[in-house]
C-alpha cells in the first residue's frame, strides 16, 4: 500500500457560514442570502434586484448588514460586471465563477430562484473555483489593450478588402510586392485613385528594392481599374489611416495606464522606484514591460498586452503550469486508472493566446533557444504544434519574471540541446539503425 498523500484545501475551498449568490441576467439578478438561524439550521432568503447602480448598491448594503462572508456571481456574458464592481466597492468579498461549475442538475427544475439557491449552497460548501478578475488599474490597462487588438483586426480586414478590390480590378500588385502595406504599394494605389492609368508611370513610383521589379510591376498594374474602384479604394485607405491614428492613441493610453501601476515600476541603483525609474544602464530593477521585452519575439506592445491579461501579481497563479492552463495552452487532464487520455482543448484567454502566438512566430526567426525549439518541433510535428509549444515556453518564462522582480531573462542558446545530448547514446542509436539495414559499421574517432 502506498503512503497516502496529504492535500490541503485551497483558499476557495473553505466552508463559509454566511454566503450570498446572484443569478445574473441582463436587466435584473436573483439574489439568494443563505445563513443559519439560532438553532443552526440554514435557510435561504431570495429576492429579485434590478441591475441598476442604486438597487445593486442597496442590495450590497443589505448583504453587509447580514455579515456575508462571500458573494458568488455567475459569469453570464458581461452582465456580471455591474454586480462585481459595485459589490466589490462596498468591501464585500466577491468571486466570479464559470457557469460550467454551477450547471443545472438532472431532475431539478431550471428557474432563476432555484439557480440562485443552488449557487449559494455550492458557495457555502467551498465547491466553486473563482475566475481571475484583475484589480481596477489592470482592468483599465486591459480595456485599452483589448480595444487596440480589436482595431488591429479591423485594420487587417480593411487591407484584405482592399486587396480583394484590386483583384477584381485585375491589378496584381500583391503578386509582386511583399504586401500592400509598403510605402511603394500605397503610392501606386493612390496614383490609381488619382486617375493615372499608365502602368509604367505608376511602376516608376516604386522605392528601394522594388525598383528592380519595374517590368513585373508594370505588367501587374495593367488591368481594368475603373472610377468606381478608385472611390472604394480611397474609402478603404481613409479608413486604414483613421484606424492607424486610433491605434497609436490607444498605445499611448495603454503605456500611461501601465505607468500608473506601482508593481510595473523599476528601480534605480540607489533603490529609488517610480514610473521612469529603472531605465538607465545601472538600473537595479527594470520595469516589468522591459523585462518581458528581453524575451525573443516579445516586443513592448506584446509585453503590454500580456501584462493586461495576466496582471502583475503572480500569487494568483500558484505556479507556471497554472498560468499555462488558465491561458488555454494545454489540454485538460483525462486520467482513469492506468490510462492517460489526450484530454480536450481549453478555451482559455483568447487575447493572451493571440499575443503569445505572435511572439512565438517572431521568436521562430531568431537564432535563440526558443527559435531552435520551434524548428526542432516543427520538423517532427507541425508548425502549429511548434507555435503552441513555444508560446507555452514564453508564458512559463513570463511567470518567473513577474514572480521575481529581480529576475532577468537569460537565453540558453540555440545549441542547448546539443550540449546536453549524450554523445555516446546518439552514436549507439545511429549504429543500431545502420546495422538494421544490414550494414557492418566501424566507428573511428576523428582526429583533431
Amino acid at each position: 500500500m502506498r503512503k497516502p498523500q496529504v492535500i490541503p484545501d485551497e483558499d476557495h475551498e473553505l466552508i463559509y457560514q454566511r454566503v450570498a449568490a446572484v443569478d445574473v441576467a441582463k436587466a435584473s439578478g436573483m439574489v439568494c442570502l443563505r445563513s443559519p438561524d439560532k438553532g443552526g439550521r440554514y435557510h435561504s432568503k431570495v429576492w429579485e434586484v434590478c441591475a441598476t447602480t442604486a438597487q445593486v448598491l442597496a442590495a450590497g448594503r443589505e448583504l453587509l448588514k447580514e455579515r456575508v462572508e462571500m458573494v458568488t456571481l455567475e459569469a453570464t456574458s458581461d452582465y456580471w460586471r455591474i454586480w462585481y464592481y459595485l459589490l466589490e466597492s462596498l468591501g464585500l468579498a466577491v468571486q466570479l465563477v464559470s457557469p460550467d461549475q454551477a450547471r443545472n442538475l438532472k431532475g431539478r427544475p431550471k428557474t432563476d430562484r432555484l439557480d440562485a439557491m443552488w449557487l449559494a449552497r455550492l458557495t457555502q460548501w467551498g465547491m466553486l473555483h473563482p475566475c481571475f478578475v484583475p484589480p481596477h488599474p489592470v482592468r483599465v490597462l486591459r480595456d485599452y489593450a483589448r480595444a487596440r487588438a480589436d482595431l488591429v483586426r479591423d485594420r487587417t480586414r480593411c487591407w484584405q478588402r482592399l486587396e480583394k478590390l484590386l483583384e477584381g480590378a485585375l491589378i496584381k500588385i500583391s503578386s509582386v510586392a511583399s504586401r500592400l502595406t509598403t510605402a511603394s504599394a500605397q503610392d501606386m494605389i493612390r496614383a490609381l485613385i488619382a486617375g493615372e492609368r499608365d502602368p509604367h508611370k505608376i511602376a516608376s513610383l516604386a522605392r528601394g528594392r522594388m525598383r528592380a521589379k519595374h517590368a513585373q510591376l508594370a505588367e501587374a498594374l495593367d488591368g481594368m481599374f475603373g472610377d468606381h474602384h478608385g472611390v472604394l479604394a480611397e474609402m478603404e485607405l481613409d479608413r486604414i489611416a483613421d484606424l492607424d491614428a486610433r491605434i497609436a492613441q490607444l498605445e499611448d493610453r495603454a503605456a500611461a495606464a501601465l505607468r500608473d501601476i506601482p508593481q510595473s515600476w523599476g528601480a534605480d541603483a540607489d533603490g529609488t522606484a517610480g514610473p521612469d525609474a529603472g531605465t538607465g544602464p545601472d538600473a537595479a530593477v527594470l520595469p516589468a514591460v522591459l523585462r518581458l521585452a528581453e524575451i525573443p519575439g516579445v516586443s513592448i506592445t506584446i509585453a503590454t498586452e500580456i501584462i493586461a491579461e495576466t496582471g502583475l501579481d503572480m500569487a494568483r497563479f500558484h505556479d507556471a503550469g497554472h498560468l499555462v492552463s488558465w491561458a488555454g495552452l494545454c489540454r485538460s487532464a483525462a486520467q482513469s486508472g492506468p490510462r492517460n487520455g489526450k484530454g480536450r482543448k481549453k478555451h482559455g484567454n483568447t487575447y493572451l493566446r493571440a499575443a503569445l502566438g505572435r511572439a512565438a512566430v517572431a521568436a521562430s526567426h531568431t537564432d535563440t533557444f526558443l527559435g531552435e525549439r520551434y524548428r526542432r518541433i516543427a520538423r517532427r510535428r507541425s508548425s502549429a504544434i511548434a507555435q503552441t509549444a513555444v508560446a507555452r515556453s514564453i508564458l512559463v518564462i513570463i511567470w518567473h519574471l513577474l514572480a521575481d522582480r529581480g529576475a532577468r531573462f537569460r537565453d540558453l542558446g540555440p545549441d542547448w540541446h546539443t550540449r546536453r545530448a549524450d554523445k555516446d547514446k546518439k552514436i549507439r542509436s545511429h549504429i543500431r539503425q545502420l546495422q538494421a539495414l544490414g550494414l557492418d559499421v566501424t566507428v573511428t574517432p576523428k582526429t583533431a
